[in-house]
């Protein structure tokens, strides 16, 4: 039987974290580093910000865990 995490402030049963969404940041983060990665659609703007890179492979992730 699995242990149930426990946040260690509030003693509260936490949700645990799936990995489904950290490939999709790495791949995300490939494509900015060889210079593929566009903001919007394939004909936007390459993203040259290592910061607006993050947060469109953060709100990649977040799209397919719902």
């Amino acid at each position: 039987m699995k242990k149930k995490m426990t946040c260690h402030k509030c003693k509260r049963s936490m949700k645990t974290k799936k990995h489904g969404s950290k490939s999709k940041v790495e791949t995300v983060m490939h494509e900015f580093k060889e210079g593929k990665l566009r903001s919007g659609s394939k004909k936007g703007p390459k993203v040259t910000n290592p910061k607006q890179a993050i947060a469109i492979a953060l709100s990649y992730g977040k799209k397919k865990r719902k």
